[in-house]
């Protein structure tokens, strides 16, 4: 099997790009499992500076958690062990920066993907959608979290109950986006961000990063609480509603929500 993934460090600045566009870089295990190794392969390296991309332009940049490997009704399809939830705390615990570059439309898990980066460039054809209500899918409690703790209330609300996209001229109006160029200078922006990071102190900006992300994470709930939330989810994915989603997507049309 072809890998999914291209990674390379140059000038200390390790690439992560996304090379499976057939399957529009969607991220099943396989291709989760690619970025964790490289990942782990740039820590070692004391890669303080990482672009996550694609290996080559596309109009997706990513499709977000693969649909196929989402579980039956009655089963929680986003549970703590599940490859992109892992991603998604280990891009968190990077000891440096990992920079997003994105050029095309980002959906769903990949959307919680680049707002768990610590900077985002995009240009122009860039787009971002959260899409668990077009599937009957409830979203994990983390992942709501963070998107809480990343964006103002009225945006979330807007990403998870539409699951349109938002463009990317507002998308850095609300904050998803740090810096909107043009596609002739995306790929320039990106490694110059990077570059500048790479330059500065490793051991301030690494612990700076694990404070921001503890105090992002540090939100008390009760034992009744955690319960309750955890009662809403299996209530979702054992529902009619998960089981319409899923076999709607599989046979390509569109879901009947009554």
């Amino acid at each position: 099997m072809s890998p999914t993934v291209r990674s390379q460090i140059v000038d200390k600045v390790g690439t992560v790009a996304l090379d499976n566009p057939h399957r529009r870089n969607a991220l099943g295990a396989t291709t989760v499992a690619e970025i964790l190794e490289a990942l782990d392969t740039f820590e070692q390296a004391g890669v303080r500076a990482v672009v996550l991309r694609t290996a080559t332009p596309t109009e997706v940049w990513s499709a977000g958690h693969d649909v196929n490997e989402l579980p039956v009704r009655g089963l929680d399809p986003l549970p703590f062990a599940d490859p992109l939830e892992e991603l998604l705390r280990t891009v968190r615990a990077y000891p440096g920066a990992v920079i997003a570059m994105v050029h095309g439309t980002v959906w769903g898990g990949a959307c919680d993907l680049v707002l768990n980066c610590d900077l985002v460039v995009a240009d122009g054809t860039a787009a971002f959608a959260v899409t668990p209500a077009r599937l009957g899918l409830p979203y994990s409690a983390s992942g709501i979290q963070y998107f809480l703790a990343r964006l103002p209330l009225h945006v979330v609300n807007e990403l998870f109950m539409t699951a349109d996209p938002i463009p990317a001229t507002r998308a850095v109006s609300v904050g998803i986006v740090n810096r909107l160029v043009s596609p002739e200078e995306l790929e320039d922006a990106a490694y110059a961000l990077a570059r500048t990071v790479r330059a500065r102190s490793g051991e301030a900006i690494r612990a700076y990063k694990l404070q921001a992300t503890t105090f992002v994470r540090a939100v008390a709930l009760s034992a009744q609480d955690s319960q309750w939330i955890n009662q809403l989810r299996h209530d979702v994915y054992d529902g009619a509603d998960y089981a319409e989603g899923i076999a709607a997507f599989k046979e390509k049309r569109l879901p009947d929500f009554g």
